[in-house]
Formats: structure tokens, C-alpha cells, sequence
């Protein structure tokens, strides 16, 4: 039987709203295994980024279930429900979410900070890590000093490095030019390869279109339809 880093059950998020409430999301149902490579596709307002919020405990469901991994989080009192995004979700925002005061080597590692992994093999797992996706050099620099595609490296190395089962990247290219978006996907697509990281996007770039394994398409909340992805 496969095993699934995340799967979802009669999703609903509803907003109170007057006069009437806005259904953001409605019944998803959606499973992906582990090691896939997912885009979430479709226009401003289709839920991309709501389902995106759920899949990861940002935001509670109105009703329905999400499991991460054995973990059922719509049940989970807050701490635990922390417990779980610490342990087993990493996230990439398009804003790059990186703290200014800090470098970014103490940005990349704040993940492994939180999870109690001691001082050196912190140290060891980002330098190894920066080396791969080309930020060697960079570990002293603090945010305002890095290009945007070197700030959203950081970010996706913040995610991975905790060894998470998903990682949940929210329009990740939206503030990149074409060249960088291209090398940042190359980064990611690298570490879905080599390492089996899971990775879901919620888009609108057709560059990350072509590079997913599935496409899974959203229109008004509800799944549309799933298809294969072009680049794989």
C-alpha cells in the first residue's frame, strides 16, 4: 500500500460572511504520496492557497479531515497540532517569511533549531545543503543583502532541512524573474529526485506547471480535474 504524505477527506473551509458565507473551499479530496511532485493550478480565488493552508494546520477546516502522514490534524488541540508542522511539514512562502536580523545560515537552520538538533550538526546540514543549491559563501548575509532568488533558496532550505514528510510552497515563484524561477525550481526538482522530498504547489506559473508530476486544477474551491504532469 503506498504511503501518502498527505491526503484529505470532504475538505470544506467556509467563511461567515454576510449576506452569505463564502465557501473557499468545498469537499476536496485529495491524496498525495509520498516523494510526489504536485502543482495546484487555477485562477485568484479558485482556494489554491486556502486548500494549501489546510494541507499544512494553518487554518482549520470547517469540516472535513486532513491526515499528515498517521496524523490527524482537524482534531488536534493547538500544541500538538504545532507539534506536527514542526515534525513533519515544511513551508515556502512567496513572501520568503526569512527574519532580517537574521543571517542567512541562523535563517536556514531555525527550523533544526526548534526541533533540538544540536548547534554543529545544524551547522554541518545547512553548510552541506547550501553547497548544493549554490549558497555557498552566502551563509553571513543577512536577508537586505541577498537577491530575491537567493532569499527564496534560503527559504525552501529552511524547509527541507527538518527532514519533513511535505513541503507546502505557496506561489513560490511569484517574485522572480524568469532565470531565477527556473533555477529555484531546478533546486527543488533536484531535491525531489535525490532526496524523495514531497513537494505541493499551489500556482499559476506555467513553469511550474511543466514540472510537476500531476497537475491538480481548482475552479470556484472544488477539484476540477488531475491530470499528468508535462515535465515528467
Amino acid at each position: 500500500m503506498p504511503e501518502y504524505a498527505v491526503r484529505t477527506e470532504d475538505l470544506w473551509k467556509i467563511y461567515p460572511q454576510e449576506p452569505h458565507p463564502v465557501e473557499a473551499v468545498r469537499g476536496v479530496g485529495l491524496d498525495v504520496h509520498a516523494g510526489e511532485f504536485v502543482a495546484m493550478a487555477g485562477p485568484s480565488g479558485s482556494g489554491k492557497t486556502t486548500v494549501l493552508n489546510l494541507l499544512g494546520g494553518l487554518t482549520r477546516p470547517t469540516r472535513g479531515k486532513v491526515w499528515i502522514r498517521d496524523s490527524e490534524l482537524s482534531g488536534l488541540p493547538d500544541k500538538e497540532l504545532a507539534a506536527v508542522r514542526l515534525a513533519h511539514i515544511g513551508f515556502v512562502f512567496q513572501s520568503y517569511n526569512l527574519l532580517p536580523v537574521l543571517t542567512a545560515l541562523e535563517n536556514a537552520e531555525f527550523t533544526l533549531l526548534l526541533q533540538g538538533v544540536p548547534a554543529r550538526e545544524r551547522r554541518e546540514r545547512v553548510r552541506r545543503l547550501f553547497r548544493e543549491i549554490g549558497l555557498e559563501g552566502l551563509e553571513d548575509r543577512k536577508p537586505p543583502k541577498l537577491s530575491g532568488g537567493q532569499q527564496q533558496r534560503v527559504a525552501v532550505a529552511r524547509a527541507v532541512l527538518g527532514n519533513p514528510a511535505l513541503v507546502l510552497a505557496d506561489e513560490p515563484t511569484a517574485n522572480l524573474d524568469s532565470t531565477t524561477a527556473e533555477a529555484l525550481l531546478d533546486v527543488m526538482e533536484q531535491l525531489n529526485r535525490e532526496k524523495g522530498t514531497t513537494f505541493v504547489f499551489s500556482t499559476h506559473d506555467p513553469r511550474v506547471m511543466e514540472r510537476a508530476g500531476r497537475l491538480i486544477r481548482l475552479v470556484d474551491g472544488r477539484i476540477e480535474g488531475t491530470s499528468s504532469g508535462a515535465g515528467w
